[in-house]
């Protein structure tokens, strides 16, 4: 029996493919297998499932491919956020340093999250405080942190979550399509087992014929 114990998928799937062609274009196989009941018509059966299955799996390869990509296009941005708010941090609590009111509104005072969404909230914050306060605004310009650069972090912010976003539901689709394939590859594994019982059955007398069948034969 081909498993994906032994064989990766898609080592399965062509092992699948050349057995199912085989059967079919070497006379001697395809006559000793229709007497044991794998005609034309059930052999047919087992490529229409070979077809199904390698949909399934190219599927699942597309949409972890897409995955793959939106998480690199995610952690890209999260990791210029937290470049940039790590510098405009640190010059707000220089320009604050003596204003504690004002460091609790940006959400500078303390230790920063580590967590995401808790992280995300405190730049958030800082930007949005920030933004809607022309008296901040005015001392952040002493150490070069601008509007322009206040609003543009705060772009930045909204692209993150929009990544973020368009991860998840990458992934949530990744998983799907993992599932379908996994049970399309169920059903064909079970199937194809059975044909290699058979297949030993009926050519146990030519070893030479089941090995063309992809089924190693031990002398």
């Amino acid at each position: 029996m081909v498993t994906k114990k032994t064989l990766t998928e898609a080592e399965a799937l062509e092992q699948y493919r050349v057995s199912l062609e085989n059967v079919e274009i070497q006379p001697e196989i395809a006559t000793t297998m229709a007497e044991f009941g794998y005609d034309a018509t059930v052999v047919a059966e087992g490529k229409t499932l070979l077809t199904e299955t390698r949909q399934s799996f190219d599927f699942n390869e597309t949409e972890d491919d897409e995955t793959s990509e939106a998480y690199a296009a995610f952690k890209l941005l999260k990791a210029n956020l937290e470049e940039t708010y790590k510098m405009h941090r640190k010059k707000a609590k220089v320009i604050f340093r003596n204003d504690s009111k004002t460091m609790d509104k940006l959400a500078v005072s303390g230790s920063l999250p580590k967590a995401y969404i808790k992280w995300l909230e405190v730049v958030k914050k800082f930007y949005s405080v920030a933004l809607k306060d022309a008296g901040i605004q005015a001392k952040l310009v002493r150490l070069k942190i601008t509007i322009d650069d206040l609003t543009a972090t705060d772009t930045l912010i909204g692209d993150l979550k929009a990544a973020r976003a368009e991860y998840l539901r990458e992934k949530g689709e990744s998983q799907d399509a993992t599932k379908a394939k996994d049970a399309a590859f169920e059903k064909m594994d079970d199937w194809m087992s059975e044909f290699y019982a058979v297949a030993k059955i009926a050519l146990e007398d030519s070893p030479q014929l089941l090995e063309s069948l992809g089924k190693l034969v031990r002398s």
